[in-house]
């Protein structure tokens, strides 16, 4: 069964909290599959290559249809000119959107989850926020839990504890409301207020 790390304020480990035994028992995936939405739904979609329609100038027929012992030409910017549009080139009206239903996505955050605990890198403490509103401050966490990087969810933000972890370039921090299991699967770890534990592991 999965476990929760919980350190106490000194960054110790002090006891366990087991998640939900059905965390476990669910389909990676669904975790994939949310993943692939997710990253779908933020792609920019830039990509455009200007179509005969597009590009400008070519409205004169170049020369007349019959008579030169040439081939016919209607314009000068259709795809076998220099100059002209692209056939079938990219276009940036495209969507990528991927549908996933509200059941998939609530399993995708219990598969994240579930695998952040088994990897031992699931904690939980009594309180996450810095009131002094200084890096240096925020940095400790990450430093005493001794990981790569993190996904810090308070229940309630504040501005003092946004100010201190923003600046940290292996740290990103979330409300409770806000999680989801791209966050959680993306960072190594995750550290969870345990006002905020209960929301998050909730099963209905």
């Amino acid at each position: 069964m999965s476990k929760a790390v919980v350190i106490n304020d000194k960054f110790e480990k002090t006891s366990e909290i087991e998640l939900p035994a059905k965390f476990d028992e669910v389909n990676s995936h669904n975790l994939y599959l949310y993943v692939k939405s997710y990253l779908a739904g933020i792609r920019s979609n830039t990509a455009h290559a200007k179509t005969r329609a597009e590009v400008s100038g070519g409205g004169k027929k170049p020369w007349r249809q019959k008579g030169r012992g040439g081939a016919r030409a209607g314009s000068t910017r259709t795809n076998v000119w220099v100059g002209g549009g692209v056939a079938f080139g990219p276009s940036n009206n495209r969507n990528y959107t991927q549908k996933i239903n509200k059941k998939q996505k609530k399993l995708a955050l219990q598969r994240a989850l579930a695998d952040k605990a088994n990897e031992g890198k699931f904690f939980v403490v009594d309180s996450l926020s810095v009131q002094s509103a200084k890096t240096k401050d925020a940095a400790k966490v990450i430093s005493a839990l001794g990981v790569r990087d993190a996904l810090i969810v308070v229940n309630e933000l504040d501005s003092n504890t946004l100010l201190a972890y923003r600046n940290l370039r292996n740290t990103y921090v979330i409300e409770a409301s806000e999680i989801n299991a791209y966050m959680v699967a993306v960072y190594s770890s995750i550290v969870v207020e345990k006002s905020a534990l209960d929301s998050i592991v909730k099963e209905d």
